[in-house]
C-alpha cells in the first residue's frame, strides 16, 4: 500500500530505494513507507519522512542517509520530519513484508489480530523459521520498541514480530 498523499518524483525513487532502514537493513525506507514525499523545488530535493514511532531514534540517521544518497547523485536536499498523519504498518510494501519474513521478523498482522497475539489470546503469529503458528509471546518488546519477542513452541526458535500500528 502507498501512503496517502505520497508524491515522489520518478527519478528519485531508485535513489531512495537504496537507503536502508538502519534498524532493519534488509528494508529500504521506501519499503517501510516512511517517505511521504520527495520533490525537486528550485534544484533542491525536498524529502518529507514520517517516523514509525514518535521519537524513533532511527529518524536522524535516516535523514542523514537520505541527504548522503542524494548528494552522491548530485542533488542538494532538505529532509523534513512530519508527524501527521501518523505512520501505519499498512504502508509497509509487500516486498517489505517478504523481506521482514526472510530476515526473521514476522510482519505485522491486522490491529485486532495484533491485540490478540500480544495479549496471548491467540496463536496467530507465524514462526519465521518453520512457519508454525504454535508460538507464544515472550516479551512485549523485542530488539526495538516497535517489535515484540516471540518464541516458536515447535522449533524453539525466538523471533521478533513487528507490531501493527493503525
Amino acid at each position: 500500500m502507498i501512503a496517502t498523499n505520497q508524491h515522489i518524483e520518478e527519478e528519485l525513487i531508485p535513489i531512495l530505494e537504496k537507503v536502508s532502514d538502519p534498524e532493519i537493513p534488509v528494508l529500504s525506507i521506501m519499503d517501510m513507507g516512511v517517505v511521504r514525499s520527495a520533490i525537486i523545488v528550485n534544484g533542491i530535493v525536498e524529502v518529507s519522512i514520517t517516523p514509525t514511532y514518535s521519537g524513533c531514534p532511527a529518524m536522524d540517521v535516516i535523514g542523514d542517509d537520505i541527504a548522503k544518497a542524494l548528494k552522491e547523485h548530485g542533488y542538494e536536499s532538505k529532509v523534513k520530519l512530519i508527524l501527521v498523519p501518523a505512520w501505519t504498518t499498512d504502508w509497509i510494501t509487500e516486498r517489505g513484508r517478504k523481506a521482514l519474513r526472510e530476515y526473521g521478523i514476522a510482519p505485522p498482522l491486522t490491529p485486532d489480530a495484533d491485540k490478540d497475539a500480544l495479549l496471548g489470546d491467540k496463536r496467530i503469529v507465524k514462526c519465521t523459521n518453520c512457519g508454525s503458528t504454535n508460538t507464544k509471546l515472550v516479551s512485549q518488546f523485542g530488539s526495538t520498541a516497535c517489535k515484540a519477542l516471540f518464541k516458536c513452541e515447535d522449533c524453539l526458535e525466538p523471533f521478533d514480530y513487528f507490531k501493527c500500528l493503525k
